[in-house]
């Protein structure tokens, strides 16, 4: 390791150590050993610590020890006689210096300033850190960039920033340089900041790269099966899972040296502006460890090469720029230029399958209005036509080929667009328009990105996108039909009426031992693939992640127990898992890998289950939070008593069917049961119990057993009555 930034990183360390240990004395005089810290709604204490050592900081008073240990990480700061060429004490001071900022911004959530302030947002709590976990898994993020400093100017940190949103990447920022910072450059051109557009401002010092590299290490133990203190195993998750690298634009401290020594032990490197020594050697990362005085215009494609990612863009010939980390742009009204649907005006997508003879490949058609024939602010009726035609397409791909519009239309930047079928809203903005961007650009979209996205199974696009209203509104007529056919033959299916289960195993790229078994009547835990969505999934890649799996022999239809579905299981999770049982929680249940909707967990003492899903932040009657769950249930893990789920499987059918399926259900958080109040309503008119839900307790009669079970007594609730579950 070059000597200068060993040196450099080593005197960093002592410097955060100095500044941290007064700040901690000062909180301990303050507030005391008893007082409370942490990143709010997390179930990690302070990850990084917790995932290196096990140690649990939950107070003040917990402090001291880590300081004690990161005390015993560091070297003397060398000199020029004292010098040691290895990279161990400059690794040590690395990871010395993320234990001490990590203290340090938690004890500004207590003492402030507060890290959540403006632009700037603080530590992740679980719930976004699992909601875009489920992205590292599927490849629609296939890494982050901690960008730290900033750009000699707002343009070129637009232009920086831009490119690594079009390769899919996070933009986590941290630290300043020049007294500013590339979020705070990019706010002032109007670029639209936070999770929905994955540009993620940490924080304006350089400590917050510690929210960076927490979340890393919860990746490992939430979705890899890392159990805390595992140092090695979170270490090299990182390295060989998580694809991030650092970037620093502009002058490198002593402290961010320090920094960078820190995510050099995830195996992250480094990649910088200015001619700063380089560590070339391979060893701890994949390729170099710190590459330097790499221009503005070659940056992002140097770090992705030295990270070592594969990253395959399909590039949509359109005029604006293009990529997941679009979709989630707002653009407000005064922002439109034109909008369509949101109950304003009639609106659809339908796609729908012909012959190939039937389908002219690439041709798209405008009927009616385009984008210059109206007045800034208009709003258009707007029908969208896909017709697909392939060798391998069937009928059954159409609804799912339709649910891709909204996902590939929203990756344009300055559009914006909600819904599907026939409640659709979308926008196209005034920066969108004044780029060249036309309603028929709509087209162009769908036609690139689903011959490139699904190639075994549609071999010619072609869209027709109508803008006036008696068009719309005769086609929206046809539209509807077809979605009624499709909803009636998908509703009929039944586990026992197909032969053929789907596998799932697109999480094991965080949590190895996962599989995922997906039948007609019980969709993925992630809530994002049906059974047809697998079907679809192994048609257009037989190779893939959803694999067809033969039920074979029942040995026991109540529990769901399957020979083939077994073995399968046992197979692909390297015989950690050897029995499954579909159809209950309480033996050999499904594993749960961290992307699921919702937990399900027994309460014995009322004789039922509770659920809670991730939006919900508080206590639940089990004595755990959703975090708190999903930590000890999730890394496919096999729990009994406790299993996640997708939420549409709440009112399948076969619903914990063996365990005495809907009517267990004794408490969910009232946001749930309102979000799935029209489904819980049917479910239980099916059953015969049109009142059931009223019967189900919330936040608002208790968080614990003890609480609801007086008020699930006075209401009569049909689960106190039933066989013991245990």
């Amino acid at each position: 390791m070059s000597k200068i930034i060993a040196s450099a990183a080593i005197r960093g360390a002592h410097a955060i150590h100095e500044r941290v240990s007064a700040r901690l004395e000062q909180a301990l005089e303050k507030y005391g050993p008893n007082q409370e810290i942490g990143f709010p709604n997390t179930a990690y204490y302070l990850p990084i610590i917790y995932g290196i050592t096990g140690e649990k900081v939950e107070k003040l008073g917990d402090c001291p020890k880590i300081m004690k240990i990161a005390e015993d990480l560091l070297a003397p700061v060398p000199s020029d006689r004292l010098w040691t060429p290895y990279l161990g004490p400059a690794l040590d001071a690395g990871m010395a210096t993320l234990f001490m900022e990590e203290i340090e911004e938690a004890i500004k959530y207590v003492d402030g300033p507060n890290p959540v302030d403006g632009i700037w947002l603080g530590a992740a709590d679980d719930v976004i850190m699992r909601e875009r976990g489920v992205e590292f898994v599927d490849g629609t993020a296939p890494g982050f960039c901690a960008l730290l400093g900033s750009a000699p100017d707002p343009e070129t940190a637009e232009k920086i920033v831009k490119e690594l949103q079009e390769k899919n990447l996070y933009i986590w920022t941290s630290a300043h340089h020049n007294g500013t910072t590339v979020a705070e450059q990019l706010d002032s051109l109007g670029v639209q900041l936070g999770w929905e557009t994955r540009i993620v401002p940490y924080g304006r010092e350089v400590s917050s790269v510690v929210y960076s590299l927490g979340f890393a290490a919860r990746a490992a133990m939430s979705f890899g099966g890392a159990k805390p203190g595992d140092y090695r195993k979170v270490l090299l998750y990182n390295k060989n899972r998580i694809f991030a690298f650092v970037i620093a634009l502009g002058e490198v401290t002593d402290e961010w040296y320090a920094n960078a020594a820190g995510a050099i032990n995830y195996g992250f490197p480094t990649i910088a502006d200015t001619p700063i020594p380089e560590i070339l050697p391979t060893g701890i990362c994949t390729y170099e460890h710190v590459v330097s005085n790499i221009p503005h215009d070659e940056i992002v494609q140097k770090a992705i090469e030295v990270r070592g990612l594969k990253i395959q863009i399909t590039k949509v010939p359109i005029p604006v720029a293009y990529g997941p980390a679009f979709e989630g742009e707002r653009i407000r009204k005064e922002d439109m230029y034109v909008q369509f649907g949101g109950n304003i005006t009639p609106v659809f997508e339908f796609v729908e399958m012909k012959e190939m003879d039937e389908v002219t490949d690439g041709k798209i058609e405008v009927v009616g209005p385009e984008i210059d024939d109206v007045e800034p602010g208009s709003a258009l009726p707007l029908g969208i036509v896909v017709h697909v035609a392939g060798r391998k397409m069937q009928e059954d791909f159409e609804s799912i080929l339709e649910r891709q519009c909204h996902y590939l239309i929203n990756g344009a930047e300055g559009v914006w667009h909600m819904g599907q079928r026939d409640i659709v809203w979308t926008r196209i903005s005034k920066k969108a328009k004044e780029k060249g961007f036309k309603i028929k650009d709509y087209g162009t979209i769908l036609h690139a990105k689903l011959k490139s996205d699904f190639p075994s199974i549609v071999d010619k696009v072609q869209v027709t996108i109508y803008t006036t209203e008696k068009d719309v509104l005769e086609l929206q007529e046809i539209a509807r039909a077809k979605y009624h056919y499709r909803d009636e033959r998908t509703a009929g299916m039944t586990d026992e009426s197909v032969d053929i289960f789907y596998s799932c195993t697109l999480c094991q790229s965080f949590a190895p031992t996962h599989v995922c078994i997906v039948t007609p009547e019980r969709l993925g835990l992630c809530g994002a693939y049906n059974w047809l969505d697998c079907k679809a999934s192994y048609e257009i890649d037989p190779t893939g992640p959803n694999q067809p799996v033969e039920k074979g022999e029942c040995l026991d239809m109540v529990k769901g127990e399957f020979v083939n579905v077994s073995e399968y299981v046992k197979a692909k999770s390297g015989g950690k898992v050897e029995r499954v049982n579909l159809y209950t929680m309480m033996e050999n249940p499904m594993t749960s890998c961290g992307c699921f909707e919702c937990i399900i967990a027994l309460l014995p003492l009322c004789n039922g289950i509770m659920i809670v899903n991730r939006e919900f932040a508080g206590m639940t009657p089990c004595g755990m939070t959703f975090s708190t769950l999903a930590g000890s249930v999730g890394g496919g893990n096999v729990t009994p008593g406790f299993m996640g789920i997708g939420k549409v499987y709440i009112t399948s059918k076969k619903f914990i069917s063996a365990d005495g399926g809907f009517h267990r259900i004794v408490w969910m958080p009232k946001e749930l049961k309102k979000t799935l109040a029209e489904q819980l309503k049917k479910r239980a008119e099916e059953l015969g119990t049109p009142d059931f839900i009223e019967k189900i307790a919330d936040e608002d009669v208790g968080v614990t057993e003890e609480e609801i079970l007086p008020w699930l007594e006075e209401k009569g609730h049909p689960a106190l009555t039933m066989e013991p579950m245990m």
